[in-house]
């Protein structure tokens, strides 16, 4: 089997009997925030007609770095055939039949099937509201010559189910970020360089517990992190590792690999790696010298690709949808029923959130139920956006804001208390089929006898404890992991103390704890 990176989490697999085109993405995403990193725009012609011709295609998720549809609208040939993910929502196949793919194998979470020959799939689904109601998953690809997990940045929470499928030789993971937290966050330089340096050891932590049970013959760090071209984001580009920014690059997870005791891959787009049973062999595009100076002179290469793509950014920045005069009205008409739907996620939000957009503030009061322009009552939340940003999504009428407008990180926030996952739940939602499966999410937070396993009790070292995170249901015969005097979630990074569960990131979050008798 041969995998080729095509950037950030694109993969090209060849195996004995077809090829497989992984989340190919080339154009700027998130409004032109987001760049590949390191650049693909210079493939092969060979590599990129292979790409085009792919037997299948799999799109991971419909996140913009790996759903890259102003891409593929013009290239990946219509008689490819799309393996779907077993998702509960049609959003990702109904995208992809209106590129014009015809074409579809719909998968079951985890259920291997045969595609030719003794080339085998399995793709295993994650649909928490984390995710977004969309899902997100992770590709098994197996021939008669090893066998490759195509993790991408999917966080499972069944890591053995995964591995169930045989012995694995090449396990793509995430290891970066990919969020807007705690960039955008008003917070003093010294609260965020600690946020930022948590944030990273706990995406590092999470990252190298995947690598652990996997236990692959070699890892490919994947999916991160983006380049940030427009000069106006510059500065989360990861440089000297000074900068307030939660995206180091491949190096230093390499590093870290290393230091763990796992052999690492360093791949840049156009690698290939084949394996056998017997050997790994990697083959770059370019010298080892080449490879390396990517990230020894990172700054001077970030400035020529700068360079390259600012002026199609610029002329996408071009086309954002100016003020209109009924944006008010639009969201009113739209949120408004949905809010209606969703009770429990307006109990779990409780306040009042504000989009500032300058002269214009759009008050979401979640206790009410009812959007209204601001009038400068007290509220708990407070984005702070460009006017034109929010009139373009509104004007998609995109569902999915963490998608379609917050990871481009061209905004601020504000909250007058700690991490509320239902304001992002809120937004992940904004459509009748998202928002029912959002409020069914929170009505099960809502009420613990519901949980399936959430009752459950499991023993990790010397102690007794619930067997999901009171953060966000994370399964802790997986991700829990005593640390001294602390009990850690390696999914997120979350802290409480042994002695008496208390969460040290959140007050109102509490681990059920005790020793073993």
């Amino acid at each position: 089997m041969k995998a080729t990176s095509i950037g950030h989490a694109g993969i090209f697999i060849e195996t004995t009997d077809v090829s497989i085109v992984c989340d190919p993405w080339f154009l700027p995403a998130f409004h032109g925030s987001w760049c590949v990193f390191p650049r693909n725009d210079r493939l092969s012609a060979d590599l990129m007609s292979r790409i085009e011709s792919a037997d299948y295609l799999y799109i991971s998720h419909i996140h913009g770095d790996h759903l890259d549809e102003l891409w593929l609208s013009d290239h990946i040939a219509r008689t490819a055939t799309v393996l779907l993910p077993g998702y509960p929502t049609r959003e990702l196949e109904s995208r992809l039949r209106e590129l014009g793919f015809v074409n579809f194998v719909r998968t079951v979470d985890g259920k291997e099937i045969d595609l030719l020959g003794t080339t085998r799939i399995a793709i295993h689904c994650e649909t928490s509201i984390t995710d977004g109601p969309g899902g997100d998953s992770a590709l098994v690809v197996s021939d008669d010559t090893g066998r490759l997990v195509n993790q991408n940045d999917c966080r499972t929470h069944d890591l053995a189910a995964l591995d169930a499928h045989g012995p694995i030789d090449l396990h793509w993971v995430q290891y970066s970020g990919a969020i807007w937290y705690p960039m955008v966050y008003d917070e003093p330089i010294d609260v965020m360089r600690e946020l930022i340096d948590a944030k990273v050891d706990s995406q590092f932590a999470r990252a190298l517990r995947y690598v652990e049970v996997i236990n692959a013959r070699a890892v490919v760090p994947s999916a991160g992190p983006p380049a940030f071209l427009d000069p106006e984001l510059f500065g989360m580009n990861v440089i000297t590792g000074d900068e307030v920014s939660i995206f180091p690059d491949q190096v230093e997870f390499m590093n870290r690999l290393s230091d763990s005791g796992h052999t690492g891959i360093l791949a840049i787009p156009g690698t290939t790696i084949a394996f056998t049973p017997d050997r790994i062999d990697v083959t770059h595009p370019c010298s080892a010298s080449e490879v390396a100076s990517i990230f020894e002179q990172k700054e001077s290469y970030l400035r020529e690709y700068q360079r390259d793509w600012l002026p199609w950014i610029e002329e996408r920045k071009s086309q954002w949808v100016q003020p209109t005069d009924d944006l008010v009205q639009r969201l009113k008409e739209w949120w408004e029923p949905l809010l209606a739907i969703a009770p429990n996620l307006r109990n779990g939000v409780g306040d009042v959130c504000v989009i500032d957009m300058g002269q214009l503030k759009i008050a979401i009061d979640f206790p009410a139920g009812t959007v209204s322009e601001w009038g400068g009552a007290e509220c708990g939340f407070r984005f702070t956006i460009d006017r034109r940003l929010v009139e373009t999504v509104a004007a998609e009428r995109a569902v999915d804001w963490s998608n379609s407008l917050f990871l481009s990180c061209r905004f601020s926030a504000w909250r007058s208390g700690p991490f509320n996952e239902y304001i992002y739940n809120f937004f992940k939602s904004l459509s009748e089929e998202r928002m029912t499966r959002t409020e069914a999410e929170a009505l099960r937070k809502a009420d613990p006898d519901r949980g399936g396993i959430a009752e459950e009790e499991i023993q990790i070292g010397n102690w007794i404890v619930q067997r999901t995170c009171p953060h966000r249901d994370a399964d802790l015969s997986v991700f829990g992991v005593v640390d001294g005097d602390e009990l850690v979630c390696t999914l997120h990074g979350w802290r409480f103390d042994s002695a008496t569960g208390k969460c040290l990131n959140a007050e109102e979050r509490t681990l059920r704890i005790r020793p073993v008798s």
